[in-house]
C-alpha cells in the first residue's frame, strides 16, 4: 500500500509541474483513455493468473 501512495504522490507533483510549466500532461486527457490503461494492465494480470 505504501507503493500505491508513494506512486499517487509523484503523479500528483509531477501533474502540477507539468501545469506550471503550460506543458501537456504525460497521460491520456480523457477518462476512456485512463479506463484503457487499467484494462491493458488488468488484461496482462488475468493472462499471468491464468498461465501455468
Amino acid at each position: 500500500m505504501n507503493l500505491t501512495i508513494l506512486a499517487l504522490i509523484t503523479g500528483l507533483v509531477a501533474g502540477g509541474v507539468f501545469s506550471l510549466l503550460k506543458l501537456p500532461l504525460p497521460a491520456p486527457p480523457t477518462l476512456p483513455g485512463v479506463v484503457g490503461i487499467v484494462g491493458i494492465f488488468l488484461g496482462a494480470k488475468i493472462v499471468e493468473f491464468f498461465k501455468f
